[in-house]
């Protein structure tokens, strides 16, 4: 097909990986997180299956076998409370916006449009989790670096990252 540069294969069977693991984790957030938001965290769960399951057709259509879910998944940090299942969310929806920039920049057509939209949305949820942006969502060296720099502390001020091409960063 047309859609996919004959680059790495591996990159389009990661998509639902991504989006399983993000689903998984979204379950526990729902579960230990603020009561308040655990809407949000039912609806990214919802989002995180839907795009999972289209991406795994769009891998079988393209001769491909998805990447397999999981049995479980280890979290990056302890999630003890609140607080720390609202800092998961935000991990793991930059952790998938990472893996759909990189489908944005193995295909082509349709199918990398599909990716940017995803990127998009995983950005958009990681945005509302964390309470700010980085510079260059989906970039694993500028997520890392506005962490660094405590984008937590100032999480809501725009530009307040620290990162070049913020608006303090200029």
């Amino acid at each position: 097909m047309a859609d996919v540069t004959p680059r790495p294969s591996g990159t389009i069977s990661a998509g639902p990986g991504g989006d399983a693991l993000a689903a998984a984790q979204a379950a526990l957030v729902g579960g230990r997180g603020d009561k308040a938001r655990a809407a949000e965290a039912r609806q990214g769960y919802d989002a995180h299956r839907a795009r999972r399951d289209a991406m795994r057709r769009t891998v079988r259509d393209l001769g491909g076998t998805p990447e397999p879910a999981a049995a479980a998944y280890a979290l990056p940090f302890p999630v003890p409370d609140a607080q720390a299942a609202v800092r998961l969310a935000a991990e793991l929806e930059s952790r998938v916006t990472g893996v759909y920039a990189d489908l944005v920049r193995a295909a082509t057509g349709t199918l990398r449009r599909t990716a940017a939209d995803a990127m998009r949305e995983a950005t958009v949820r990681a945005v509302r989790w964390r309470g700010g942006s980085v510079a260059f969502p989906g970039l694993a060296e500028r997520a890392d670096a506005a962490d660094s720099a405590g984008s937590a502390d100032t999480a809501g001020t725009p530009g307040a990252s620290g990162t070049p091409g913020s608006a303090d960063g200029m």
